[in-house]
């Protein structure tokens, strides 16, 4: 019976996740579904990216935590349109939650949105959000050993972006083991090593989201 009510869930979800890509489709919208743990620098990462695209790409961002709204207020000083979502004690976003708050967007000024997934490595990669893909950040502060331990997060993410890089020579992580890991996992998935904190990777990062929009 929770197998059949699980399957119910997660097909009203795929339903409401065709229609949200249909949307977003529609005002040519190309949406990236940002996953990570908390604390990997998902708010940074965008802080980051708005401030080096500013007058080149109009972004917009949604924001989940399961409570609070600092992360929406830290977009919203940006002058970047943002809706926050308090999921209120789900450790993930659903589709239907996105729909909501595309509709107090203005979709129509935007060409990137971001939306900003609940802080977890497990739950938030089951539910299509309705996003052209799926990218996941991870703190080298995390270890090495998270794509090995949390495999379907980086099986199903086009994007993995290692952060924190300036922080390697204090650390005993490597970062070559993190991409192979991750590599065994998805040979596809495209890796930026940066830092949110000193720049250092941004470049890369940026001149691959500007051939998205372009």
């Amino acid at each position: 019976m929770k197998i059949h009510i699980a399957s119910k869930i997660l097909a009203s979800n795929e339903k409401k996740a065709l229609e949200n890509r249909k949307l977003l489709k529609e005002y040519s919208i190309f949406t990236i579904n940002l996953m990570g743990s908390p604390g990997a620098g998902k708010t940074s990462l965008l802080e980051k990216t708005i401030k080096s695209l500013v007058g080149q790409i109009k972004i917009g961002v949604v924001t989940g935590d399961i409570a609070g709204i600092d992360d929406a207020l830290r977009i919203e000083r940006l002058g970047i349109p943002v809706v926050q979502i308090n999921t209120s004690g789900a450790c993930h976003l659903d589709a239907n939650m996105v729909f909501n708050s595309l509709l107090d967007l203005p979709l129509n000024a935007i060409n990137l949105l971001f939306i900003e997934n609940v802080g977890n490595l497990v739950c938030p990669v089951e539910f299509d959000l309705g996003e052209d893909i799926k990218a996941v950040i991870l703190s080298l502060t995390e270890g090495d050993d998270k794509p090995l331990k949390y495999p379907q997060i980086f099986q199903k993410s086009s994007i993995l972006l290692i952060n924190k890089i300036d922080l390697m020579p204090y650390l005993d992580v490597s970062v070559n083991r993190i991409k192979e890991g991750v590599l065994s996992l998805n040979p596809a998935i495209e890796v930026f090593e940066i830092s949110c904190k000193t720049g250092e990777g941004f470049e890369e990062w940026i001149k691959w989201l500007q051939t998205k929009i372009s």
